[in-house]
């Protein structure tokens, strides 16, 4: 059966109609299941009991169970394992910030990309996940949390550009005016550099941000670390990141891990300044998340602020991402990997 929470307005209008029930019923459904957040027909009071009836008969609303849930005793940060209709389990955060409450989803359950330094890709990849699980993984820590949802990001687990008509579904259900009526500059898409995919998503001049997992400043040492770079090399990434910041007029963000004697060395610093000056791009460090079953370590502070220093002495927009969860399963993937080796 079809997920209800997937399935646009002018979809849900199009199934109504076939059902013989008026268009205008598919309002009254959007706006409760992506506004009131009502998770079952019946809660549909404006409703009639037979469009309640067939609802229940034709269709699914997906509900995501909680099987876990960590809250971090030094900031808030809250992150959660969902539990899918199917028995499958993905992992999303909601974190706290001056300037509002970011909710970091989930796209796959899993991944296949096999970045060295996340977690997420350790269990491979099962399958993608639909517009409407994305859009609950929002809703439901929203109904937990009891706080509204400003910003969100796709760089919890999975390569979103690998599930891309559901990811560009979900984006634009997100962002829907009959819906949660999100700003689209107060969302982010994360990839590890799927060329062909890049440049779709700037052909559809969406003003979200997209940031490039680079990681390395030579197709040699990203190779090592990302095997997408034996598909895509940096300068094939970085033509295509330059063609989204000219068709949307949105600046790219590099994400950059910073690995201890793997790509922190200021000569690293110097090589990354010159590929973002190339294209205006900003700089997002992110001092690595140590992975158990991965021997990378955080480099000290003082190399992190030496490396910062000299990006901005070539004048590059640098930052240092906030550590949030650092006493809980903070990293990407983490939480779900220590469950399902518990779990068997």
């Amino acid at each position: 059966m079809k997920d209800l929470k997937s399935l646009t307005l002018e979809e849900l209008k199009e199934e109504l109609k076939e059902g013989g029930f008026p268009a205008y019923r598919a309002g009254q459904l959007y706006h409760w299941l992506h506004v009131q957040l009502a998770e079952d027909p019946e809660e549909m009071t404006n409703l009639p009991a037979k469009l309640k009836q067939f609802l229940s008969e034709n269709y699914t609303i997906t509900r995501l169970q909680v099987a876990d849930r960590q809250i971090s005793r030094l900031d808030g940060t809250q992150k959660f394992l969902f539990q899918l209709p199917d028995g499958e389990t993905i992992e999303s955060v909601f974190m706290k910030y001056k300037f509002g409450n970011s909710v970091c989803v989930s796209s796959q359950v899993g991944c296949r990309m096999g970045c060295r330094f996340c977690a997420s890709t350790l269990d491979g990849l099962r399958r993608n996940l639909l517009p409407g699980e994305i859009l609950e993984e929002i809703y439901t820590i929203h109904r937990l949390t009891g706080e509204k949802i400003s910003h969100v990001v796709v760089m919890g687990t999975g390569e979103p550009l690998d599930n891309y008509e559901n990811l560009l579904k979900f984006l634009r259900m997100l962002t829907d005016e009959n819906g949660q009526n999100l700003s689209m500059r107060n969302v982010t898409v994360s990839t590890c550099g799927i060329v062909p995919r890049i440049y779709d998503l700037a052909r559809e001049k969406l003003s979200i941000t997209l940031a490039l997992s680079l990681h390395a400043t030579t197709d040699e040492r990203r190779r090592e670390i990302m095997p997408i770079a034996n598909t895509y090399t940096i300068s094939e990434c970085m033509a295509a990141c330059r063609y989204y910041f000219e068709e949307t007029g949105r600046r790219v963000t590099f994400e950059y891990s910073l690995i201890k004697g793997v790509n922190d060395s200021l000569r690293d610093a110097k090589e990354l300044a010159a590929l973002a000056g190339s294209i205006s791009a900003h700089i997002n460090l992110i001092p690595v998340n140590p992975v158990r079953e991965r021997d990378y370590e955080q480099p000290d502070l003082s190399a992190v602020q030496a490396f910062r220093a000299k990006l901005e002495k070539h004048g590059i927009n640098v930052s240092i991402r906030r550590v949030l969860g650092r006493d809980i399963d903070g990293a990407c993937g983490q939480l779900r990997h220590r469950h399902i080796e518990i779990s068997g």
